[in-house]
């Protein structure tokens, strides 16, 4: 590969990470400890960042070096980004806050979308529902946790600044002009089947149960009400809901603006395989409005529809005990 197309495109990378100029050179002159005109001589290119300088860099930003380097390879990125733990280190804090933050960009561009198909309730909904979200917590820690895994869902407790960060991933979300969420048919009776398993090896108590009951409820009052309103009421942002007609395997989702793209695949409940490769991004993208298009919207003017899927959830949420 010829140097200068690595490096134009990582100045390009750089460009951004920061909406102004003078904001990227101020941090460049913080992250690197270089006066002013030493950082301008490195973006102009009269000087060539080091080798030092570059890792320095990708490190710090979370910037991934292989997309960089392999820019004409056509080659994927991927990076594993932990958008969910109960004790999250800095470098996980950094990721999440640097992944919220963009989606602000979103809000601004009218053709904006962001589409995701699930087969367990998305974690951005549930920022008002904290015992559905300890219970993932709990699913995920007990499967994946080792020697760290909770003998009961009472000794689970999610931190608070991941509960902090569902509540801006939420506020950001509703932002974007264009949501459209595909649910796997049977998301609740996964979530109730779920919850009996654990309770049948003594990890939940009935009381414990009642909660969670109440909060499948509330979810599903909050979900139907914006759905027969047609939008999100902190924005008027219309809100899709469409049920699929196959199941879904796991979680699918996918960010697009003008500024940004970017699909992300759920692995393990709480973590996230999070690309910008571009191909990958459009094959991800048609397959969900494919996926979209062969399912069965329950917002809009369908109300039939929309009544007896919720009366069917419901249904299923009394079958729990407590």
């Amino acid at each position: 590969m010829k140097q200068n197309l690595w490096y134009d495109y990582f100045l390009k990378t750089l460009d951004e990470q920061f909406p102004k100029k003078s904001q990227l050179i101020a941090a460049l002159m913080d992250l690197l400890l270089l006066e002013r005109e030493a950082i301008y001589r490195r973006l102009r290119k009269k000087v060539l960042f080091t080798v030092y300088e570059v890792a320095t860099i990708t490190r710090a930003w979370n910037i991934s070096l292989d997309k960089i380097i392999n820019t004409s390879e056509g080659n994927a990125d991927f990076r594993l980004k932990i958008l969910m733990s109960v004790n999250p280190t800095e470098r996980d804090v950094r990721m999440m806050q640097e992944f919220v933050d963009s989606l602000k960009f979103l809000k601004d561009d009218p053709n904006a979308e962001y589409i995701e198909a699930c087969n367990i309730l998305p974690m951005v909904l549930l920022s008002n529902f904290p015992q559905l979200i300890k219970f993932y917590t709990f699913a995920w820690m007990y499967r994946y946790g080792g020697e760290h895994a909770p003998h009961s869902f009472t000794q689970t407790v999610p931190s608070e600044i991941m509960m902090e960060w569902e509540h801006a991933h939420y506020e950001n979300l509703v932002n974007i002009p264009n949501i459209h969420f595909i649910f796997d048919a049977q998301i609740i009776y996964y979530l109730i089947n779920e919850i009996n398993y654990y309770a049948s090896i003594y990890m939940i108590t009935p009381e414990e149960i009642g909660v969670i009951k109440q909060e499948i409820r509330a979810f599903l009052d909050y979900m139907e009400k914006i759905l027969k309103q047609g939008h999100f009421p902190e924005t008027n942002n219309r809100a899709n809901l469409y049920i699929s007609q196959t199941n879904i395997d796991t979680g699918y989702a996918c960010y697009c603006s003008e500024k940004i793209k970017a699909s992300k695949i759920r692995t393990f409940i709480m973590n996230v395989i999070v690309t910008q490769d571009d191909r990958l991004f459009d094959d991800q993208r048609n397959w969900l409005h494919l996926k979209k298009r062969a399912a069965i919207q329950i917002s809009g003017a369908d109300e039939k529809r929309r009544i007896d899927f919720f009366r069917q959830q419901r249904q299923l949420v009394d079958s729990l005990p407590g």
